[in-house]
This record gives C-alpha cells, sequence and structure tokens, in this order.
C-alpha cells in the first residue's frame, strides 16, 4: 500500500479504520513552503494538513484537509472528526447529501475535515463513473481561467525573488493590509505590467481607509480587492462596493452556501475554497447560487498539496477568476494534478479529480 511506503517518509501516524468492503485512511502530513508567507495578521513558513484515503470496492479516493491558523482548525481536531466516521456510512459514495447530513450530525463546523472526506468521495466516485468530474459537471475545460500567483511582501531580495518566480504567470495576487502596502505595489510595478488582484485580509481598518486604498490602486492595474475590511463589517462592506471603482471580493466573510444570500448587497462577488465549505459539494452549490444572485465567482484555495487544489480546479470553468496555486506554494506536494500551462489552468482527462500520487515522494 502507498501509505505504507509514506509513513517513514512524513514520520506520521496512519489511521486505518475499516467496515466490510469500505477503508478509511488518514494521516497527518505539514505543508512546507516555498517562502514564508506575509499576511496582514501573522507570517507562517509551514501549514499543517491531514491526508485521506477512502476505499471502497477496491477503488480509491484520495483527499486532503488543510489548516491555516485562521479556520480553527487543527491536526488534532481534524483527526478526532475522523475517529467519530464510521466507515460503513460511506459505504455508497454516490449518496452526498445523506452523507454530507451525516458528517454534519457528527459535529457543526469542521468544515475542513469534511472537506478531506468529501474530496475523496468525490475522486472515488468519479474514477467509478470513469470521468473528471467537470465533465461530470457538464462544464468545458477550455473555460477555465488563467490563475493568480500569490506574492507578500519581504525582504527586497526575497521580494525580488518571488517576482521572478511569478514570471510564467498571466496574472499575479497581491497580499496586502501590512505597513509598506504601497511600496510593495511600486515595487512589482517597477518589474512587470501584468493585472494584478489584491488580498488585504481584512487589514484595513475603515472603509474611507479601504476607499483611499482602491482609489490609488485602481490606477495601477488592479483587477479586484478581496476582503479589504473585518469580516463582521458587512455595513462597511456595502458602502464600500457602492463607491469602490474595483469589485469588492469576500473571502473570509463567506464559508458556506448558507453565507451566501446576504452577501449580495456588501459584495460583488465570493471567493469559494473547499476547506470553508466543506468539500466541492458545497462548493458547487455556492458557485450556481453567486450566479443567480448577479455575483461573480473565484475560486480559491489555500495552501495544499495537488490533491485539494485539482479538486476545487474542477469548478475552474464556472468562474471569472481563479486562485489556484496553493500547491505551487510548497516544497512538498504528494500528487500530480492539474497544471497550469501559459499561465493557465489545464484540466486532464483522467477520471475523479484527476491526480495520481508522487512515486518519488514515498520511494523510501
Amino acid at each position: 500500500m502507498i501509505l505504507k511506503r509514506l509513513l517513514p517518509a512524513v514520520g506520521a501516524l496512519l489511521t486505518v479504520m475499516c467496515a466490510g468492503a469500505v477503508t478509511l485512511r488518514y494521516y497527518p502530513y505539514e505543508l512546507k513552503l516555498c517562502h514564508t508567507f506575509n499576511l496582514a495578521t501573522m507570517s507562517r513558513t509551514s501549514t499543517p494538513g491531514v491526508q485521506v484515503e477512502l476505499t471502497v470496492d477496491s477503488v480509491t479516493g484520495y483527499g486532503e484537509a488543510s489548516m491555516p491558523p485562521y479556520l480553527g482548525e487543527s491536526v488534532e481536531s481534524v483527526t478526532a472528526f475522523l475517529s467519530k466516521i464510521d466507515p460503513e456510512r460511506l459505504s455508497d459514495p454516490f449518496a452526498l447529501e445523506d452523507i454530507h447530513r451525516y458528517l454534519d450530525s457528527l459535529a457543526p463546523g469542521n468544515h475542513a475535515a469534511k472537506a478531506a472526506v468529501d474530496i475523496a468521495l468525490h475522486d472515488l466516485t468519479g474514477k467509478m463513473m470513469g470521468r473528471p468530474w467537470y465533465q461530470i459537471y457538464g462544464l468545458n475545460p477550455a473555460k477555465a481561467p488563467c490563475t493568480s500567483f500569490t506574492i507578500s511582501n519581504d525582504t527586497p531580495e526575497e521580494l525580488e525573488r518571488k517576482i521572478a518566480e511569478a514570471e510564467p504567470y498571466k496574472i499575479i495576487k497581491v497580499k496586502m493590509g501590512v505597513p509598506g502596502d504601497r511600496e510593495l505595489i511600486e515595487t512589482i510595478r517597477r518589474h512587470t505590467d501584468k493585472p494584478l488582484c489584491v488580498d488585504v485580509n481584512q487589514g484595513w481598518k475603515t472603509p474611507q481607509e479601504a476607499l483611499d486604498n482602491i482609489l490609488w490602486l485602481a490606477d495601477r492595474g488592479v483587477v479586484f480587492v478581496e476582503q479589504p475590511l473585518s469580516k463582521y463589517d458587512m455595513d462597511g462592506h456595502a458602502w464600500l462596493k457602492e463607491r469602490s471603482p474595483l469589485p469588492i471580493i469576500a473571502d473570509e466573510a463567506v464559508q458556506t452556501s448558507a453565507d451566501v444570500p446576504e452577501l449580495a448587497r456588501c459584495y460583488d462577488g465570493i471567493n469559494i475554497k473547499l476547506m470553508k465549505c466543506g468539500g466541492l459539494h458545497d462548493a458547487y452549490k455556492m458557485a450556481v447560487l453567486a450566479r443567480a444572485l448577479g455575483m461573480k465567482v473565484m475560486i480559491g484555495c489555500m495552501t495544499e498539496t495537488s490533491c485539494a487544489v485539482s479538486a476545487a480546479a474542477q469548478l475552474a470553468p464556472m468562474a471569472e477568476w481563479v486562485d489556484l496555486d496553493g500547491n505551487l506554494l510548497i516544497a512538498n506536494d504528494l500528487f500530480d494534478g492539474m497544471k497550469i500551462v501559459n499561465g493557465r489552468v489545464t484540466l486532464s482527462s483522467q477520471p475523479g479529480i484527476g491526480v495520481r500520487p508522487r512515486r518519488e515522494e514515498v520511494a523510501h
């Protein structure tokens, strides 16, 4: 088994739960970032994760939970949730609504843990049908947009290196909301005139500060601004939306499909992430609902392996924008999956979510 070969490489505890023809396996796996990730509220060099394998009738689906600190989940909370699952309740992997109701009955929240199971279920059922999920959804892979590549502020030397790494990509995502915001944009503009999108991560304190910055950014090739204010400041975002020359996109303010309707008055669009909403099942609902409300759709990710990123990429043809570079920002990816070709998300015809384990990661 691939996980038995993997254990010495990750030094992790493998948990196996079996029920008849159903086997659920999971183990911790720390994602190591290529560069320090500097956000408005913190910096980090790694992201904790948990990898999942779900096997039904000898077919295996892969899933993943990634837990950046702001989500409030951890390896301990994810593995505790997974330990509650009766594998027999997953024996009909096509019964996604019933399975999600069952998962919700075990504990509220725990969206990353539920996403890991959901992704494995989608990978499994796609393989059983012999189809990639974008095809099952009826989506045209040629309509997948270019992904952005994320740059956060750093020392001048590191920043120059990050800008060079972004050369293959057609749009750059810039983390703002920290001291030196405008200097960061000016530095990037000295090296490239590519379109920029800005993610503030709730870093600006008042609507007027946000508007002043957005008016400045609008003259510098910025396409949209993501989560400029606190996610709790609904009225501030509504005020800003009325005055901003750039689209305002919700990120931290939106988690699941239940959040979407009330956001339409405050934001122009939503950033859908599997780790926030519990997986592809709800992510698809979110995209359809946002469209019905006249909102734009962005498909994003956390720092993740190609497993979760490739799962999210199945929805890319539904979006105006995608930010699916989480696998490109880590140094120890476990999978081959979705590719970026000339800056564009390129989906494979492999069934399920389109990933294969990297054998070199499990050689020892």
